[in-house]
């Protein structure tokens, strides 16, 4: 199922013994284009401080109540490191993050998160369990390779990145307003244009693998398609109405192989 980050936006985020907050944001990974974090406004409860939730603490997602349960306390998150959410945030922040609630590390992997840390459609693996423990340490030695990344951490936020120009191969075709995120996953599957300022148009879907270039300093997004492919790509309207088959036009629309065709051989490599 692909759910709107938009509408992700402002879920409350309830621990095992009571609520911790709304969802404020939520930073992705720009390399493999994977939510990592939830940004969490904690409000009086904890004096306004924000908080990372990682998507490994989810243990269901209620839409009617707008509402996300995790496997984690409210201790827990009281207790957790704090990180000013106002800055980069560092790997070294993010080990003593990962290390704390005792998740695996998410880099270094060839896979979107690491082995046993992805528990299927029913969500992630639950922290603080013996096989939790045993990834971290088994990850540490090479999450210790990867300090030097220190000053370049790959997190962005995605309220930041809206609002961002998409440039196609000859010219401007829109901005991007939202994403649409695989709630097994929380992989950003497409990128939400809006193309009315350039056009008469409407909102069309963009998958990250079609992106070339992020320019962080001029807010763009290049993309290896032309003006006039995008203009005539099918129009997104809601994420109730995209199907399989609607995603599948919109690949072959653009001359392109469907990001679950690469899933399923993926599950065919490990199995």
């Amino acid at each position: 199922m692909l759910l709107s980050l938009k509408d992700l936006k402002g879920f409350t985020l309830g621990a095992t013994d009571g609520d911790i907050g709304e969802v404020i944001d939520f930073y992705f990974d720009d390399e493999a284009w994977v939510i990592r974090y939830f940004i969490v406004d904690t409000g009086t409860w904890l004096s306004r401080r924000r908080v990372l939730i990682s998507p490994q603490a989810i243990a269901s997602l209620d839409w009617r109540a707008r509402r996300l349960s995790l496997a984690i306390t409210q201790d827990q998150v009281k207790n957790s490191p704090e990180i000013d959410t106002d800055q980069p945030v560092s790997r070294q922040h993010e080990m003593q993050h990962l290390g704390y609630y005792g998740y695996p590390y998410y880099w270094g992997g060839a896979g979107l998160w690491p082995t046993g840390a992805y528990a299927g459609a029913g969500g992630f693996g639950l922290p603080g369990g013996e096989s939790g423990s045993r990834q971290v340490e088994e990850e540490s030695a090479r999450a210790e390779r990867a300090l030097h990344e220190d000053d370049d951490p790959h997190l962005r936020s995605c309220e930041a990145v809206v609002g961002y120009h998409i440039k196609a191969t000859d010219g401007d075709v829109g901005h991007v307003e939202s994403f649409l995120i695989n709630q097994d996953t929380w992989a950003i599957q497409y990128l939400v244009i809006n193309t009315s300022n350039w056009w008469v148009g409407h909102h069309v879907l963009i998958a990250p693998e079609w992106v070339d270039d992020v320019r962080w300093f001029d807010k763009t997004l290049s993309v290896d398609l032309d003006c006039a492919s995008i203009k005539s790509s099918p129009a997104y309207e809601s994420t109730a109405q995209l199907n399989r088959e609607r995603e599948q036009h919109l690949y072959d629309h653009h001359g392109r192989s469907g990001y679950w065709v690469n899933e399923a051989f993926i599950e065919r490599v490990e199995t």
